[in-house]
């Protein structure tokens, strides 16, 4: 058996575990589990317990199992397909952020960098992504009226996201909790920058030494980050940020491929059922 989320199948995780034991039991956890519920719900803590196997879907999120229970972390990234990259405006830079509008999407940072950017007619910043509080769509209408080159754009269908994230300079992904993103694996397999919170969900995606981050919550180092993207300011290795940031997602786009995916599952399953 393979359960997704300690919490939510956790009854059904005691079920198998009562009826097969351990051996053949592996448990998936989400953003939720690792850095909420397995801290304080009882049932979770107990589906990690009764589990042979742990699998986490970013490099960073086995530390924050109990020390006791790392030994049974197996990492295995999600994946996407591979979208063409798409020539980009050198006029003119386009930033995409993805994600409905709830606190744990820290869209506040997004609206704060936006007013902080009002001041730049070349700096486009599209938000998608439907308000589920209330409160945060009457904040992103806030920002449209008084920072011009920012939008919301509400829902729209995965397709269209896509192809948005595939024309946009840079991704930016300021969450404050996160399991591993798809949508920084959608962005990386597009050939999109990503620009994205410090946190441990973002880091075990894009890799320790990513150069694209800010501290989680402040508008002001995105703004400065978004900036920096546009100038195309030469650094020292004669490069730009964008270069950088390209390069570096280059580098971790294998990880993200269907095959990669398909593989680790196949080996989880072989361990599951004792095969080598």
């Amino acid at each position: 058996m393979i359960a997704l989320h300690a919490r939510r199948s956790a009854d059904s995780i005691a079920a198998w575990h009562a009826r097969h034991g351990s051996d053949r039991l592996a448990v998936v956890l989400t953003g939720t589990d690792l850095y909420r519920d397995i801290r304080h719900d009882a049932k979770a803590q107990r589906s990690l317990a009764l589990a042979r196997a742990l699998v986490v879907l970013q490099e960073c999120a086995p530390q924050s199992l109990p020390e006791a229970l790392r030994g049974k972390a197996r990492v295995i990234f999600q994946s996407t397909t591979t979208r063409q990259t798409l020539p980009k405006s050198p006029h003119r830079l386009r930033a995409v952020m993805v994600g409905h509008l709830r606190d744990e999407k820290s869209p506040k940072t997004l609206f704060a960098a936006a007013r902080q950017l009002a001041s730049h007619p070349a700096i486009h910043i599209d938000h998608i992504g439907e308000a589920l509080d209330p409160a945060l769509g009457a904040a992103a209408r806030a920002t449209m009226a008084v920072a011009p080159n920012y939008r919301w754009l509400g829902g729209l269908p995965h397709a269209e996201v896509r192809r948005r994230i595939q024309r946009a300079h840079v991704l930016i992904h300021a969450s404050r909790m996160e399991g591993g993103a798809h949508v920084v694996m959608e962005a990386v397999a597009s050939g999109t920058p990503v620009l994205a919170s410090a946190i441990d969900g973002n880091i075990g995606m894009l890799g320790a030494d990513y150069a694209g981050y800010f501290p989680c919550g402040d508008s002001a180092a995105l703004a400065a980050l978004i900036l920096r993207c546009h100038d195309g300011h030469m650094q020292p290795d004669g490069t730009t940020l964008l270069d950088q940031l390209a390069a570096q997602c280059r580098d971790r786009a294998p990880l993200f491929e269907p095959t990669s995916e398909r593989n680790a599952l196949h080996r989880l399953v072989n361990e599951l059922l004792g095969e080598h």
